[in-house]
């Protein structure tokens, strides 16, 4: 079959392949190249006339060497190959297809045999089952039990996971709210009912209303401006951004400029924001020197501590799911982002496989909130006092996404001193279970979650989001370091010192030694260093890891099903050698998967990850334990950390930078 498919592409694409006209190798598809890609696969007369959905359009980012060799010599290397990576589903099989763009042809294709987990969902599919509970007789009698007006109901679907159980079948579960008298629908859960459809043939298989619970009211779930009345919150007075003398960054295509750095800014349609060929500069030259090849957010998993029927299968993958790309919506110029923030676009396939235009999916902006990026005042010198100091002006890179129920805000923030900061702020509303509990003293057993208000109840889960970290520190080939703090009793000496703390480094020599749980790591610096670059005094140039408290480990049993599924958030840390196969950490295909496709098990081929090219894999997390203050919609809670230069430049980076504000020293 797959050799016809190869013959019937090949015939047409002729017809409708054309150059993509891209400026840098690692740009995201254009339009023109998903409309070319759709035309190739829907012109197929093997595959028609089934219905084609498309699960993943994307670029097949070229060999990493080819990129390095063309960045450092664009006149002399000629562009990599252009080449996209297709994953759609046929006649109830997944396919994979390799396009060739350059020489409109099939590089590679294949149908998927064997191995557990299906492609992401896509949004046309979930728009097609979310009008069959409206026309099924059993969820019409349910809802009207509850007294609810059968108008007034939204339904969501909800990947289902996999607790072992074999099943070819490609299933979701469904969820109802009530809406109506209020737009914050995930308040008002219709709890007790279970409800599985099958997406290929488009139909409710299994439905069960067990248990009628009590209906929150919409009373006090408001969160509109609109609908506030007075008295209201308190708040400060307006501040406003202003850039007297203009933007300090440029673009060129999606190349950006700022201050001592340059990198590239890209879309994906399952990761969304991928940040490329980061470099900094020692700000007197216009060299850069390498420090991060290929960074994104790469899995945020969220699974929910409820063991009921009706929610144990909440174990949420959200990108490997549902992805970043169809959950994003357009910046807002003083809301999300802003008003000095420039925007970029992002496209992706819709299930169809037709580009779908995502405008303002990326915002970037610079950022000063009063913070200094040094100071220091002198007072030992007779008759003088002397204040120096710096504003702390650094570039954002931002991009949301909304997971349902909860929005993330990702910034990669970018400083002059050479740090790269990672952030990401949740917020949105919590996902809830109705009760029929009023007051806490009424709760008995073990329980699942906070009492939020009347009826309603926030259930326990975990947030965990995994940053792919391809570092290239001043070139590839790389080691990780683990620079250990050790305390060392002072015997014998002339002092009376009794102990002291020193340094004890340990290079990590295979992917074992890398592995480190945030609850149990040791206090010292990790650290990704370049063994072959010396500074002038023979340091080894590198980067470290700020670790912030927001590294939760998983807490789950490892026999657990939804454990296993995602085994690497065991561990808050991973090093791997780069394989540009190994992108995801919840595997290429997240859906109902068995977990045997992940990080963890790549990991346990224990491969070398000394001096080499290698690739930091790093988990931040929370264990979200609600409270009132998060009803009806919750405050935005941030974590993130940070990459820092260690030994990088020959000395602080920033002390030759004029302030904007003159600055000759204040004297008293």
């Amino acid at each position: 079959m797959a050799s016809v498919l190869h013959l019937l592409l090949l015939s047409v694409c002729s017809l409708y392949c054309i150059s993509s006209g891209h400026r840098h190798p690692l740009d995201p598809l254009s339009p023109s190249e998903i409309s070319t890609i759709r035309s190739i696969i829907k012109s197929s007369s093997l595959l028609s006339p089934a219905p084609l959905g498309f699960h993943y359009v994307g670029l097949d980012e070229p060999d990493k060497h080819a990129v390095l060799s063309w960045k450092s010599d664009p006149a002399s290397h000629p562009l990599p190959p252009r080449r996209a990576f297709v994953i759609l589903r046929a006649d109830g099989q997944t396919y994979e297809l390799h396009i060739d763009l350059d020489n409109n042809s099939i590089a590679s294709h294949r149908r998927r045999s064997g191995g557990s987990g299906h492609p992401m969902l896509n949004m046309d599919e979930q728009n097609a089952v979310l009008a069959l509970p409206f026309k099924y007789a059993p969820f019409v009698d349910s809802v009207k039990k509850r007294g609810v007006e059968l108008r007034d109901v939204v339904c969501s679907t909800l990947t289902m996971g996999w607790f072992g159980e074999e099943q070819d079948q490609r299933l979701v579960k469904m969820q109802c709210f009530v809406t109506g008298e209020t737009v914050n629908l995930y308040m008002r859960p219709i709890e007790g009912i279970t409800m599985v459809v099958d997406m290929e043939t488009v139909e409710i298989v299994e439905y069960e209303d067990r248990v009628v619970i009590a209906m929150p009211t919409a009373a006090g779930t408001e969160y509109r401006a609109s609908r506030q009345l007075p008295p209201y919150g308190p708040r400060g007075k307006p501040v406003v951004v202003t850039q007297p003398v203009g933007k300090g960054f440029t673009f060129e295509g999606n190349v950006v400029r700022w201050a001592n750095w340059n990198f590239h800014v890209g879309f994906d349609s399952r990761v969304g924001l991928v940040i490329t060929v980061a470099g900094v500069g020692n700000g007197k030259d216009d060299i850069h020197r390498s420090v991060l090849y290929r960074g994104y957010l790469s899995e945020v998993y969220v699974p929910y501590m409820d063991p009921s029927e009706e929610w144990y299968f909440k174990t949420y993958f959200d990108i490997g799911e549902y992805g970043f790309a169809s959950t994003s919506f357009s910046l807002k110029a003083g809301i999300d982002c802003p008003h000095n923030a420039e925007y970029m676009d992002g496209y992706y396939a819709n299930g169809d496989g037709s580009p779908v235009l995502l405008r303002n999916a990326i915002c970037i902006f610079e950022r000063y909130a009063g913070d200094v990026s040094w100071r220091h005042t002198e007072t030992l010198i007779p008759g003088r006092i002397i204040t120096e100091s710096r504003e702390e002006v650094s570039l954002v890179v931002r991009t949301v996404y909304t997971a349902g129920n909860y929005d993330y805000v990702l910034d990669w923030e970018l400083k002059t001193s050479g740090s790269i900061k990672l952030s990401a702020g949740f917020t949105g509303v919590l996902e809830v279970r109705a009760t029929d509990y009023n007051h806490v003293e009424e709760m008995i057993g073990e329980q699942h979650g906070t009492l939020l208000a009347p009826n309603t109840i926030g259930v326990f889960h975990d947030h965990f989001l995994t940053y792919h970290l391809d570092l290239d520190v001043d070139g590839p080939e790389n080691s990780f370091v683990k620079a250990n703090l050790r305390t060392v009793r002072a015997e014998g000496g002339t002092t009376p010192r009794k102990s002291y703390w020193t340094v004890v480094s340990e290079t990590a020599r295979t992917e074992a030694d890398a592995r480190i749980a945030h609850n149990e790591a040791p206090p010292g610096e990790l650290l990704f260093v370049n063994p072959g670059v010396k500074t002038r005094l023979g340091n080894t140039v590198g980067y470290r890891l700020i670790r912030s408290g927001a590294a939760a480990t998983a807490l789950m049993s490892e026999e657990d099903y939804p454990q296993r599924r995602a085994e690497y958030t065991k561990k808050s840390l991973w090093v791997t050698p780069y394989r540009k196969s190994e992108k995801w950490p919840s595997g290429l295909y997240a859906d109902m998967g068995h977990g045997e496709d992940n990080l963890a098990v790549w990991s346990m081929r224990n491969r070398s990850i000394e001096n080499t090219d290698i690739v930091l894999w790093y988990t931040i997390g929370v264990h979200h334990v609600p409270s009132q203050e998060d009803f009806p919609l919750m405050p935005t809670l941030n974590m993130g950390f940070e990459l820092r230069p260690y030994n990088f430049f020959e000395h602080n980076p920033v002390i030759g930078t004029q302030p904007f504000i003159k600055n000759t020293g204040l004297t008293r």
